[in-house]
């Protein structure tokens, strides 16, 4: 298998990362310099405003957007000075692992968010979501700071390994080494997934970094008063080469030489063995255009999406949630409808799995494959589909198949999905798809017209509309606006325009002294 990470920085407004498996894309990061991510970042915030009735407090922390801080994202030592009752967890020495934010279990042994912070307050936060929509982004008190191997929780006053490593031998390895470096106590240390097989070299190597890193960080949170920046996260380039680079990538092509030189720096530092996998590409033909993936990203923002031998998936975003409905169109086996849906559904599981990862969908997510009636085939899709969403890198939570064939599941939403990062809403339809034929319109223009005929005083009416709206009047209600003028004594006028929407509509009056006329519509 051959596998290489493209990074496409040419464009100075856009950066963009594709994985490639045997020329087929795999993954693919896009990120804007329109569209700041503050995802990572450390701040020294100071609380705003506290909304008792959710349990949350917002946070000013110097970009201009207040950050929403809820009290399953507050850490224990901002509360440690309020008595509460003793949890069995208390008695162990703190919770095995972060609360998942609105989790029952994070929010039962903490007082209320009123009792923790009032206005005022300085709070040191770490940004975990990109604010979506209204959405203000979503902050943590849970620092952590990612290096290569490891990651550092200065809360956490433990060492562990990253759950995502389930082999027993090597988490009891990689304790082992970790207990042998010693890290200074007080700070806590995740081991992540790319340090397996790795020496106590690397991981010390890697510990010393984020302890240079923390010092800097901590001299200048006492230093200085919030809301300020503390930390800022690393570009899209290096972050993706730190957390998804590994052994299996054979090659990193990068076409802008200045990032190309970061990169080599960067990878010289943390794995200087891999530096010759960082390759310059300097071919005249757009380096997206020579791996021919740039046809692929376009029809990743398509709504339907063909696969091979027939069936296709459609999926449709709102903002609740995401629906993915199977269809399978001309695809047949042996004319058995039962092994039919079940072979379809097989293969959509897999290009679901992958739509998800390219197009970066998050939230709540409706997959509503063909109606099986063999509960073993049920099982047997069921199965299928979380085996594809093991090498999803993102949080995924997935519920059991319905007997409607639905299978429902969550996945981590930490930026906005491709496709609002990269499209805007039709001003026309409002995101809707869909707009008033020019006879709705035109209907609608001449109820109009009759109330404000009626209305006293008004002699004069203008009217602003598209221009296929006004070739429908011209052409359909010529009659009735003439007598329409008759009977009010008023003067219709018409301006059709070509750069407005289609159901754009203007209704200006005036009296006899040109003077304009409010009618109450």
């Amino acid at each position: 298998m051959k596998k290489e990470m493209l990074v496409n920085v040419l464009q100075p407004e856009e950066s963009r990362i594709a994985i490639v498996e045997n020329g087929v894309l795999e993954e693919l990061y896009v990120e804007r310099n329109s569209q700041e991510s503050y995802v990572g970042n450390i701040y020294k915030g100071v609380v705003v405003n506290i909304e008792p009735s959710i349990q949350a407090a917002f946070v000013d922390f110097g970009v201009g957007r207040n950050g929403f801080l809820h009290i399953s994202d507050v850490e224990a030592h901002y509360f440690k000075h309020i008595a509460r009752p003793e949890s069995r967890d208390d008695r162990r020495g703190g919770p095995r692992s972060r609360p998942r934010p609105g989790s029952e279990r994070s929010v039962q042994n903490k007082p209320s968010i009123q009792e923790v912070f009032k206005r005022g307050s300085e709070v040191l936060v770490q940004v975990i979501k990109d604010g979506i929509g209204n959405k203000g982004p979503t902050l943590s008190t849970y620092i952590s700071i990612p290096g290569r191997y490891l990651v550092l929780m200065p809360t956490l006053q433990r060492v562990g390994v990253s759950r995502k490593i389930q082999d027993d031998d090597a988490r009891r390895k990689l304790r082992q080494i970790m207990q042998e470096i010693q890290p200074p106590p007080g700070l806590g240390f995740i081991v992540r997934t790319a340090g397996i097989d790795r020496s106590m070299v690397d991981l010390q190597r890697d510990l010393n970094y984020l302890l240079r890193l923390w010092k800097v960080i901590a001299k200048r949170v006492q230093k200085l008063s919030g809301p300020i920046d503390i930390y800022e996260e690393s570009d899209m380039m290096t972050r993706t080469i730190r957390d998804v680079y590994d052994n299996e990538i054979d090659a990193v092509w990068i076409d802008e030489k200045q990032a190309y030189e970061r990169a080599v720096e960067f990878v010289k530092n943390v794995l200087p063995k891999q530096v010759n996998r960082i390759k310059f590409y300097d071919e005249k033909d757009p380096i997206f255009h020579h791996y021919k993936i740039e046809k692929e990203i376009e029809k990743i923002q398509s709504r339907y999406v063909p696969l091979e031998r027939g069936g296709s998936l459609v999926i449709d975003q709102t903002e609740a949630l995401v629906a993915i409905d199977v269809n399978s169109g001309t695809f047949r086996v042996d004319n058995n409808a039962e092994e039919t849906a079940y072979q379809m559904n097989l293969r959509a599981a897999e290009a679901i799995a992958r739509q998800l990862r390219l197009r970066d969908l998050g939230g709540v997510i409706v997959n509503d494959f063909i109606d099986m009636k063999d509960e073993r085939h049920r099982r047997g899709v069921e199965k299928a589909f979380r085996d594809a969403l093991k090498r999803d890198r993102a949080r995924i939570k997935i519920l059991r198949i319905s007997p409607f064939g639905l299978i429902e599941m969550t996945r981590q939403r930490i930026r906005p999905s491709l496709r609002r990062s990269i499209y805007e809403d039709c001003p026309c339809c409002r995101g809707t798809g869909i707009v008033k034929t020019a006879e709705s319109v035109a209907i609608e223009v001449m109820r109009k017209l009759q109330s404000a005929a009626s209305f006293a005083g008004v002699t004069k009416i203008q009217v602003e509309v598209h221009q296929r709206v006004g070739n429908f009047l011209a052409n359909r209600k010529r009659k009735t606006l003439m007598e329409l003028e008759e009977a009010s004594k008023c003067l219709i006028t018409f301006e059709s325009r070509n750069d407005v929407g289609f159901e754009h509509t203007v209704i200006a009056c005036f009296n006899k002294d040109a003077a304009p006329v409010k009618v109450i519509d």
